[in-house]
């Protein structure tokens, strides 16, 4: 990554913690994922060439950007999904900033929706960072929409653990994926579809 993307990165992980920190409905607040995580996101896209990228749950763009660097750098594209109309836009002027918004198609859509209609097997990477309670509805979708040996990468799953109690048993008891958890952030748990 560029030195000035990144600068712009950590001007925008830093502008949005203190942005969080100021609020108490934890829905206004952007709740991005821990640098370490997004630089996770970025090897993991480069380490497995990923040219199709989907990430459930854009906020203001934050991973977005460290997706579609690597997206970039691979010859990728990265197609995000957010629910909220305003944090689309706020995620369209970031991306642009960062000079990433050729790599990414943004969409104001409900993730369960989209889910449904994509291809059997049409991404290499799904990053899933949005409301937790859909999480179990989706999974049918997650699993069919990744190419065998596709990679789902879900944050949140140590701090949130007990909200995933449900979907974490889903994906730990389908024979179909090989999964682990990875003890970086929040926690990022790993899951790779057999071929």
């Amino acid at each position: 990554m560029d030195t000035e993307r990144q600068t712009f990165l950590d001007e925008l992980f830093a502008s949005s913690r203190a942005h969080d920190e100021a609020l108490e409905d934890r829905l206004q607040r952007f709740r991005n994922v821990e640098p370490e995580t997004a630089e996770l996101l970025g090897v993991l896209v480069r380490s497995m060439q990923a040219k199709r990228v989907l990430e459930i749950g854009t906020s203001n763009g934050y991973s977005t950007i460290w997706l579609a660097d690597a997206a970039e750098a691979v010859g990728g594209s990265v197609l995000s999904l957010e629910v909220e109309p305003e944090r689309t836009a706020l995620a369209r002027a970031n991306l642009a900033k960062a000079g990433v918004d050729g790599f990414v198609e943004l969409r104001t859509a409900d993730a369960g929706e989209v889910l449904a209609q994509l291809g059997d097997g049409s991404f290499d990477l799904v990053f899933l960072d949005a409301e937790r309670p859909a999480y179990v509805g989706y999974w049918p979708h997650l699993v069919r929409v990744l190419r065998d040996n596709g990679l789902l990468v879900v944050d949140n799953t140590l701090s949130h653990a007990n909200q995933l109690t449900e979907f974490s048993e889903l994906v730990y008891g389908d024979a179909q994926v090989t999964s682990t958890l990875v003890t970086v952030g929040a926690g990022v748990l790993l899951a790779v579809k057999s071929d």
